[in-house]
């Protein structure tokens, strides 16, 4: 949060990493100065811009699965052992829930909107470890259920994304490719780039067997074209702080709801709930209004 201050008080427009900051409070905070200095703010979430992200939205809005009433999503990853590093040390931000979840969060906050509760359960389970290396967060829409689940002692086997409705369920093994192609060498751009080679799987209910269904290329630079059109003034911030600071009561919420053992409403006043709506835009409006 200093340097984003610092950045915003000298007249600059300023990207933060995820998850933006630390606390509710301190987003706020920021939101409350960009407005002030009249510059833009925005927080990196290329995670809008994977694959299976972009298949999991067109396959809910095209209707193929009919009403979704579960939507499972899963960042796991096999590190047995505690490292020495930032992510693994005790302090303010630390740990698979600050990061991990807020790629989680955010990609279910664009498909469905803000819950009503959110039950959290956050815990430490590797024998060395000194922060977060386990999460399971519930987000309550009416009758849809979203469970967010980080881990670090996974080594395989479960999807990324699993999405049950009255029409069937849709389900994607493997994370997006661009990580991978790029420690690789290749070139953002370059024939093939983003373009999974495991394709979803759709059960219908009737046959055992699944229709196996192509995902759209993920394409990350896609946020950087829309920084660059909204300091222009030629399109909107692709990430705004009023959806960063929905981000970041979700985020403090599960934490406070996992000490308590209760499940929580979401922090956010009328205001900031009206100014996450007007971010979307009139065609992500027009989706949540209908309940797409």
């Amino acid at each position: 949060m200093p340097l984003a201050t610092a950045a915003l008080n000298a007249g600059k427009d300023v990207v933060a990493d995820k998850p933006f900051t630390i606390t509710l409070a301190e987003a706020r905070q920021l939101t409350e100065l960009a407005l002030k200095q009249e510059r833009l703010l925005s927080v990196f979430q290329n995670r809008r811009w994977d694959s299976e992200f972009l298949g999991a939205r067109s396959a809910i809005e095209e209707g193929r699965l009919g009403e979704v009433l579960h939507f499972e999503s899963h960042f796991d990853r096999f590190r047995p052992e505690v490292r020495l590093r930032w992510r693994e040390a005790p302090g303010p931000g630390s740990g698979v829930w600050y990061d991990l979840g807020p790629h989680l969060v955010d990609q279910a906050l664009q498909l469905f909107g803000l819950p009503e509760t959110i039950a959290g359960n956050l815990a430490v389970q590797r024998r060395k470890a000194q922060t977060v290396d386990w999460f399971h967060v519930l987000l309550t829409y009416n009758r849809l259920r979203v469970i967010l689940h980080g881990s670090v002692l996974v080594a395989g086997g479960t999807p990324r994304m699993a999405i049950h409705g009255t029409g069937g369920s849709w389900l994607k093994y493997g994370l997006d490719v661009q990580e991978e192609q790029l420690t690789s060498g290749m070139i953002p751009g370059q024939p093939g780039w983003g373009q999974d080679p495991r394709p979803a799987l759709f059960y219908n209910g009737r046959s055992s067997q699944p229709l196996e269904l192509p995902l759209p290329a993920g394409d990350q630079r896609q946020y950087y074209l829309g920084i660059r059109d909204a300091i222009r003034n030629q399109g909107t911030n692709p990430v705004s702080p009023a959806q960063a600071v929905a981000l970041m009561a979700v985020l403090e919420t599960a934490i406070e709801s996992s000490t308590s053992g209760k499940a929580l409403p979401l922090p956010l006043t009328e205001a900031e709930q009206a100014a996450w709506h007007q971010s979307l835009g009139p065609s992500a409006r027009h989706r949540k209004d209908a309940g797409l």
